[in-house]
């Protein structure tokens, strides 16, 4: 019998391998913090350990997408070090129904590295125009988010089945912006109005800011991002839209088609909670002179 290839039945199969993979990531994480500096070389022993994780989440998820579906197109952000990208039938997006799986084996990297909880593991299923799906595995914080094109984004337990999940909805937010890295310069605009966190500026080992994935849990009200990866940024925008946020790039336009952007990227997106957020993060981005994601 074929494997299942709907994108929900692609995600509730590849779910159990993501909360294993997401076990591990919590297990590491642990070990990496109680680790002493070794010889004064504890930076490089982080990057190091870090290495391991996620080539150990994408290679263990290799496997199974090549046990499960062994003729899905397959994209992970470590791709040049793993040994299986050459037994993918390809790495990049193809016609419409030819879905492309993207992985992130750890986004929030150093908040991951610095014993923070809302790193996650994101896995996405990529159409030629559109993501058909996303999940969000949030180890540290014991949950999951999902999405599907068209029928919303969802919250659960790492205990819970796709259907056991809530759908969320954008209600009351906490009125924060988290601003990407090249996005300084908007602070001056959004400040009055909104606690700001720009992760360049605000970030500390010490306590906890939000990360992008605090457009799902409620905590920010909005982000902007400078350009957005097919791994991360793009599919919780996409997550975040499926949920009621307003997503467009710079100049209020829908974000492209997928294939027609380039080197994995969506240009800059702006994400509001509402017409009234987006409108304040718009202006900001005019106000600031940005183009394309950096100032003019």
């Amino acid at each position: 019998m074929l494997p299942p290839t709907l994108p929900r039945q692609m995600l509730a199969a590849l779910l159990p391998y993501l909360k294993t993979a997401g076990a591990y990531a919590q297990q590491i994480q642990a070990q990496i913090a109680a680790q002493p500096d070794k010889g004064g070389k504890g930076d490089n022993f982080f990057a190091s350990a870090l290495s391991d994780a996620d080539l150990s989440i994408q290679t263990m998820m290799e496997v199974v997408l090549l046990g499960l579906f062994p003729s899905v197109r397959f994209y992970g952000e470590e791709y040049e070090q793993t040994y299986n990208t050459k037994y993918f039938r390809a790495i990049d997006l193809g016609p419409l129904g030819d879905y492309l799986i993207t992985l992130d084996p750890i986004d929030g990297t150093q908040f991951y590295l610095d014993g923070h909880s809302n790193y996650q593991i994101i896995l996405a299923i990529l159409n030629a125009d559109e993501y058909e799906a996303a999940i969000a595995i949030t180890p540290g914080q014991g949950i999951y988010y999902y999405t599907l094109r068209g029928e919303g984004t969802f919250k659960g337990t790492l205990a819970q089945s796709l259907d056991d999940c809530t759908r969320l909805r954008v209600e009351s937010p906490t009125p924060a912006i988290c601003l990407g890295w090249q996005m300084g310069a908007l602070v001056p605009h959004l400040g009055d109005r909104y606690r700001v966190y720009h992760t360049k500026t605000d970030y500390s080992r010490e306590t906890q800011m939000p990360n992008f994935n605090g457009l799902l849990s409620g905590d920010l009200a909005g982000a902007v991002l400078a350009r957005s990866q097919f791994i991360d940024g793009a599919a919780l925008a996409f997550m975040a839209q499926e949920m009621g946020y307003l997503v467009t790039t710079f100049t209020g336009d829908p974000p492209p088609p997928l294939h027609t952007c380039s080197h994995y990227l969506r240009p800059g997106l702006v994400i509001g909670s509402s017409e009234a957020v987006h409108n304040h993060l718009l202006a900001a981005v005019a106000a600031a002179h940005m183009d394309g994601g950096y100032p003019q």
